[in-house]
């Protein structure tokens, strides 16, 4: 019963962190970033702030919501360590999580103590937004691997795995690439489109602007690679959530480059951007289950399949 109880509260965790993600995003896509000025924990020098405006509310309601997640997280780590033996493949990948929960809450309070919020246009916000998502993308894959192993699955091999193990790593690595990219363009575009600065005032923006058009071509590479993947490993290492894995990746990837394009055409509306990077996290979630269950310990191996 108690096993039973922690599989269900780390696939909860797990979702939880995802809407916490996409709060994040419309905290920067409606400029809300400094609604608790440059304090961090409290907001505006206060624990709970008074008369707050709007930007204050979004503000204060992401770090009450990134606040839990840490809770949650915290939790999650104590249980397992209690639940399961010195060792335990659980215990691996509920650590892990805890060291990029760790480092999450440090990257957001950087964000907010070095001002890089609202129309800030420095090149060290740049860099920080791509390390941002990043770091957020390996959270959610270690809380990924947590929830699987809690679920009474056989152990990930991430080594000696051959043509399959290599092509789930630069599947990741791609993936993991693209989301840094679409978070520094996502920058790019909030610092054009909600903050009102010109690519003739900043050479932050300008460069900004002038490499938007690599990032959908550079998913389009990425997503193309990503559907090859998908189903080489469905045949390499046949099993049901292989195929049914490989199926969905495809619908996600029709769907995010609908939304792209109307991302582009209406000039990146936030409800839009939420939505385009929520599709961008469930195809992560898609990639990382797929080589969960393509290099654990119980997949099927047919030898001598072709790309």
């Amino acid at each position: 019963m108690k096993e039973k109880r922690f599989v269900q509260f780390a696939w909860f965790v797990l979702a939880y962190n995802v809407l916490v993600v996409l709060w994040g995003a419309f905290v920067r896509a409606t400029g809300s970033g400094a609604g608790c000025g440059a304090h961090w924990p409290i907001c505006n020098g206060q624990v709970i702030p008074r008369n707050p405006a709007v930007e204050t509310m979004i503000e204060f309601s992401h770090r009450l919501s990134s606040g839990l997640a840490l809770i949650f997280v915290v939790a999650l780590i104590v249980w397992a360590f209690r639940l399961y033996p010195k060792g335990d493949k659980v215990r691996f990948a509920t650590g892990w999580a805890m060291f990029f929960m760790i480092t999450e809450s440090l990257v957001g309070a950087s964000l907010v103590l070095f001002r890089w919020v609202e129309a800030n246009d420095s090149v060290a916000r740049v860099y920080v937004m791509g390390i941002h998502l990043g770091n957020t993308f390996m959270l959610l894959f270690f809380l990924a691997l947590a929830a699987f192993y809690a679920s009474g699955r056989a152990k990930v091999r991430f080594r000696h795995q051959g043509r399959a193990g290599t092509l789930c790593w630069l599947s990741l690595l791609a993936m993991l690439l693209l989301a840094v990219s679409g978070a520094i363009i996502a920058l790019g575009d909030s610092l054009v489109y909600i903050e009102g600065l010109s690519p003739d005032d900043s050479l932050v923006v300008a460069t900004l602007m002038s490499i938007r058009i690599y990032h959908p071509l550079f998913a389009i590479l990425v997503s193309v690679f990503l559907l090859v993947v998908s189903r080489y490993l469905a045949k390499a290492r046949p099993s049901p959530q292989l195929s049914r894995a490989s199926l969905i990746l495809l619908i996600l990837v029709l769907i995010e480059v609908v939304v792209g394009i109307i991302n582009i055409a209406l000039k990146v509306p936030v409800a839009v951007q939420i939505i385009h990077l929520l599709v961008a996290s469930l195809m992560w979630l898609t990639v990382t289950f797929m080589t969960f269950f393509a290099l654990s310990d119980d997949a099927e191996r047919v030898p001598a399949v072709t790309m």
